[in-house]
């Protein structure tokens, strides 16, 4: 089966064919770095490392880009908030955002461009546009993009200008030719940082940022360009007439967003301040089991975060993790599995994947694996269930340190079990039993399941896990 996406400019699902056979370039919209990220970056983070890893499994090429925007009006006033430089305020945001990637099993895009290392290629941009009366500079030291002289302009949002001009909520600007136009060039306002250009002191509206990355990093025209779903408009509206009114070609293929994550059937965001950072929900959680979380519904789906869902997502991953604990990792080739050794599974993941990244299909998948698995234990199926996970970015774990896992706030509580309290209450255990002492082994055994620790008893001995 080929792979299908679903395309936010065409609303429509088509079969995908890269610009150049067997190579694809992706550019996705990254993070600002002003503050930790939340679980709404994580959304954006977890699909498309998803979807880099199932068009790679597919033998594609991937040139896999993703921006980090480190000088805009957010981060300009979080740095004078925090008495330090913007310079010190972005790299420190950068790198916790790597760090949260990493917990998550994100893997690194093969570029990671700043705008502040493009300014040579905006300033090139900008002027090309003004070239070609696409843009202008204002008498106050702004450039703007004239958003009448793209006639396509509105097409990723399906709304004409007439539409866009009834339903604008644009400040008053008197340097503006038109309520719809939109800034290219900012200029420079005491205490900010700034650049020089043809147009004075001052820095790039964030549009333009994205726009000089992405064709520089990619070229004129390249595959897919993805991002989250409040992306659409106006900022990669904007992207498509900037990009498209500068070169004389068409940006890009395939457009992609991701829905929503929502608190209270609101979405999850900073301006809105009910947004919970990927650190503080991963001191609570397992970062696989927040993985899953996020790739149980539909990318283009919204998702409602909740203690529910967490905990949802923890029980799917337990009934896997127990799949893979039926033939311990050191047993050598056991079993004789499925007549195909798994490739049925394999074809119906790659299918469900190959249909628009349908992650919900492709975890029934492994789950329907899992059940035969748990019915027949064989090593070939095993590595099978190990290598589609990993696929999505899961079961990357021994099941046994998985299952021993426990949140931060645990570790802090006084009346919460060790490892080595654990081991020590399972030993005393066991030698009650041997002692036909079952009334003292039974207590044992509850002692540690009230405190949340499963016992599991078997030929190679008594395992535990939290539960």
């Amino acid at each position: 089966m080929s792979l299908k996406i679903y395309n936010t400019e065409t609303r429509k699902k088509a079969e995908f064919e890269p610009i150049e056979p067997g190579k694809v370039g992706l550019y996705v919209c990254g993070v600002t770095v002003y503050d930790y990220c939340h679980v709404g970056h994580a959304r954006v983070m977890v699909v498309f490392d998803t979807v880099v890893r199932h068009l790679r499994a597919q033998g594609y090429d991937v040139t896999y880009v993703r921006n980090i925007t480190d000088i805009d009006d957010k981060i300009i006033q979080r740095a004078l908030e925090n008495k330090e430089s913007v310079q010190a305020l972005t790299e420190r945001f950068v790198e916790a955002m790597h760090e949260d990637e990493a917990a998550l099993n994100v893997l690194r895009p093969d570029q990671e461009p700043r705008a502040t290392a493009y300014m040579d290629q905006i300033e090139q941009m900008i002027a090309t546009l003004i070239e070609k009366g696409h843009a202008y500079a204002a008498d106050n030291g702004d450039v703007y993009f004239h958003v009448k002289s793209d006639p396509d302009y509105g097409r990723l949002s399906g709304k004409t200008l007439d539409e866009l001009v009834s339903g604008s909520r644009v400040e008053v600007n008197s340097a503006k030719q038109d309520p719809l136009d939109f800034v290219l060039w900012k200029a420079s306002k005491p205490e900010e940082p700034a650049w020089p250009s043809p147009w004075g002191d001052g820095r790039p509206g964030w549009h333009i940022e994205c726009s000089a990355m992405a064709t520089h990093c990619l070229g004129k025209h390249f595959d897919i360009h993805g991002g989250g779903l409040d992306l659409s408009f106006p900022h990669h509206e904007n992207e498509i007439a900037q990009s498209e009114c500068a070169t004389g070609e068409h940006y890009v293929n395939t457009w992609m967003h991701c829905g929503f994550v929502r608190i209270d059937d609101e979405k999850m965001s900073k301006s809105l301040g009910n947004f919970f950072t990927i650190r503080e929900v991963l001191k609570l959680y397992h970062p696989e089991v927040v993985r899953y979380f996020l790739l149980a519904s539909h990318y283009r789906s919204p998702v409602n975060y909740s203690e529910e869902t967490l905990e949802s997502a923890k029980a799917s991953l337990d009934r896997l993790y127990t799949a893979l604990d039926t033939v311990p990792d050191t047993e050598p080739e056991s079993g004789e599995g499925h007549p195909d050794n798994g490739k049925h599974w394999v074809e119906a993941f790659e299918a469900a994947m190959n249909d628009d990244f349908n992650t919900p299909q492709a975890l029934a998948v492994l789950f329907d694996l899992s059940k035969t698995l748990n019915k027949t234990p064989s090593t070939p199926l095993l590595n099978c269930l190990r290598e589609l996970g990993a696929r999505l970015g899961l079961l990357a774990e021994n099941p046994q340190a998985f299952f021993k896992w426990q949140p931060q706030a645990c570790e802090s509580d006084d009346s919460a079990l060790d490892e080595a309290r654990i081991e020590s209450l399972i030993e005393e255990r066991a030698q009650a039993r041997q002692n036909k002492d079952f009334a003292r082994a039974d207590a044992v055994r509850d002692q540690l399941l009230e405190a949340g620790i499963e016992l599991l008893d078997g030929p190679e001995g008594t395992r535990w896990r939290r539960v």
